[in-house]
């Protein structure tokens, strides 16, 4: 058996799958946002699952970071508790044995490339549109990292083709950074920028709600939502050319995207013909889990 654990700041879930890559386990419970009551968490998970399986299995655990390949630490994870800890070290040793790591959007991009939306594709990049934004890479079935592990971190690049009004928009991102995609393209962005440019009010709520308004406004800040998504892409396109980028996160259920978004890429890129398929993920908020449970098959 195959056990995949998605730590999120939220919620902590575990799943099990089968050699087939059918799920035979799920449980799903409040995070527990210290360290050490962390790692008892996920312990207390595996033994729940593998008592009830009668199986024994491999682990894998999508994280909100990254581990350092300096020092085994955590770092840029927004689960701060886990920050600056050897997290892998002290898991292993509480459950006996190896476990494997990744960030959780390599993880949403794993699980999507292995058996998803982007099955049977070579080179998969797969993007994480919520309340905030991340990627992750696959090539050939296997998580690309690279040698600091953040490969697929376009969230932290700034927009391509900032406008001029743009330029007197930009602020001052967590990381540090000025004009992250992060900060233009999250779902508190899209909401912002309604709100503030199209509105001069808040009455359309969150960023869903806006894509599902009908009213000229909300449409219009969607639309230059998603111009800026697609000069971002564009920016990915050019430097991996993927042949299938998929979406995740809760701003990948806005329609409009799967009809429009191909063409903006297209429009912003440096390519010669049609641009890389742009699909809906399969697995939704559950591609996280299955994925980390697949890092045991690259």
């Amino acid at each position: 058996m195959r056990l995949g654990v998605d730590l999120g700041g939220t919620k902590t879930e575990i799943a099990g799958l089968d050699e087939t890559g059918t799920e035979i386990f799920r449980r799903r419970i409040p995070t527990v946002r210290d360290y050490a009551g962390t790692i008892d968490a996920i312990a207390a998970l595996v033994a729940e699952a593998e008592a009830e399986t009668g199986r024994r299995g491999s682990l894998g655990v999508a994280i909100p970071g990254t581990v350092s390949r300096h020092t085994g630490l955590i770092k840029n994870a927004n689960s701060l508790w886990l920050n600056g800890k050897p997290f892998p070290r002290d898991l292993e040793a509480a459950l006996g044995r190896p476990v494997r790591l990744a960030n959780d959007a390599n993880c949403f991009a794993l699980s999507e490339a292995t058996d998803g939306a982007a099955a049977g594709a070579r080179l998969v990049f797969g993007v994480i549109l919520g309340t905030g934004v991340g990627g992750g890479v696959v090539v050939d079935g296997k998580v690309l990292e690279g040698a600091h592990g953040i490969a697929g971190e376009w969230g932290h690049n700034p927009l391509p083709g900032m406008t001029a009004e743009e330029w007197s928009e930009v602020s001052t991102c967590y990381c540090g950074k000025r004009g992250c995609i992060e900060q233009w393209l999250s779902g508190p962005a899209l909401a912002e920028h309604c709100h503030r440019k199209q509105t001069g009010t808040r009455a359309y709520g969150d960023a869903m709600e806006i894509a599902a308004s009908s009213l000229p406004e909300a449409q219009a800040a969607v639309s230059a939502w998603m111009d800026r998504l697609g000069r971002a892409l564009a920016s990915v396109v050019n430097v991996l050319d993927p042949d299938v980028i998929v979406l995740g996160g809760g701003l990948s259920n806005i329609d409009r995207l799967y009809r429009e978004l191909p063409a903006l890429v297209e429009h912003h890129a440096f390519m010669p013909e049609s641009p890389p398929r742009i699909l809906r993920n399969k697995y939704g908020d559950s591609s996280g889990v299955r994925g980390a449970a697949w890092l045991w098959d690259i």
